[in-house]
């Protein structure tokens, strides 16, 4: 695994959330203004509605830059034999299953494809962001979601 190479993916992938957000709060911004949506009675609420929508949208295009501007210092740590947030992570379960994590300052949830394998991107804050830092190679951690117990070992820190 190339972790520069994970880091371009995980930037085109930042920068596309962005691109969605403004297109969503710019409609939402259009919807709210429009002729149309002016209120004609007390119960005609569509135009509210829609500001509403607006402004969560804006918020969200705010959350988008505030994401990058957290990655940015991040992207450029050198690797580390224990994980911190920037580390590219490699978890191996009991059944020999590999899953990839990088662990973020933020925008957890966000996956990326790398030569035909998923990297989520988790948080400190996150369960098993919790369990990951400080952790080195060898290490087990177990997590349970949904009442299933889940065993891994640390396979691989980038």
């Amino acid at each position: 695994m190339n972790k520069a190479h994970v880091i371009e993916h995980l930037k085109f992938a930042l920068e596309a959330q962005l691109t969605t957000a403004k297109v969503a709060a710019k409609t939402a911004h259009d919807t709210a203004t429009h002729e149309e949506n002016i209120a004609e009675n007390k119960y005609d609420t569509l135009g509210l509605e829609a500001a509403y929508l607006a402004q969560g949208q804006a918020q969200r295009v705010n959350d988008c830059y505030k994401s990058m501007e957290l990655f940015k210092p991040i992207f450029n740590q050198p690797a580390s034999s224990k994980i911190a947030i920037g580390s590219l992570v490699c978890l191996e379960d009991t059944n020999e299953q590999q899953k990839w994590f990088y662990l973020g300052p933020s925008a957890g949830g966000l996956t990326v494809e790398v030569k035909g394998l998923t990297i989520a991107v988790v948080t400190p804050g996150a369960p098993l962001g919790k369990l990951l830092l400080n952790k080195q190679i060898d290490d087990g951690i177990s997590l349970t979601i949904a009442d299933v117990k889940h065993d891994y070992d640390i396979v691989e820190i980038l």
